[in-house]
């Protein structure tokens, strides 16, 4: 009797642990999200040839259109610049002077490099939102917009981006590295 009320005791101590484990934070559901984001588009990213980042296609209706670099600049830029607005703070790094990210950054190792960059102070951005500052106003481009909304605006902007990288990498023959294996 002894024995199986101390073996119920320690199945009722474990599992009461297990459940009362603390929950996710906002800024951590968010996070979690968003290193999705992360992982496809840097891999995007790095999977294109050096030789390859100022393509941009010509046939049809693309021209005047982004090249592979300022679509990669341009989504890290509006990373920095929602990740700013979330944080309360300037970027830590220059984005340049419109949206396109900065001139100075041209070569592929750059451009990874700022994409990675932006997407460490998007992870930080996010990881600040909590319950009690996500309906807080902050400034995003300059008119008032709750933290929270900043917050969701950087993770589904990328995508509109992601897209347009995925299909400069097809037009250049290269399997996006998120399709790879899964039918392609």
């Amino acid at each position: 009797m002894i024995r199986t009320t101390t073996s119920l005791l320690g199945i009722t101590l474990f599992c009461g642990a297990a459940f009362c484990a603390d929950a996710p934070t906002v800024g951590q559901v968010l996070d979690e999200q968003f290193r999705n984001a992360d992982r496809e588009i840097t891999s995007a990213v790095e999977a294109m040839p050096a030789d390859k980042m100022n393509f941009a296609p010509t046939a049809g209706e693309f021209q005047g259109v982004r090249t592979f670099a300022q679509q990669a600049k341009h989504l890290a830029t509006y990373i920095y610049i929602a990740s700013s607005a979330v944080l309360q703070q300037k970027p830590p790094v220059d984005i340049g002077a419109g949206d396109n990210g900065p001139d100075s950054v041209r070569t592929k190792e750059q451009i990874v490099d700022y994409v990675k960059g932006a997407f460490a102070y998007g992870h930080k951005a996010l990881l600040s939102v909590t319950e009690k500052n996500q309906m807080d106003l902050v400034q995003f481009e300059g008119r008032p917009m709750q933290r929270i909304g900043a917050a969701v605006f950087m993770m589904y902007h990328n995508f509109d981006h992601y897209g347009q990288i995925v299909e400069y990498l097809r037009m250049n023959r290269i399997i996006p590295p998120a399709s790879r294996g899964r039918g392609q």
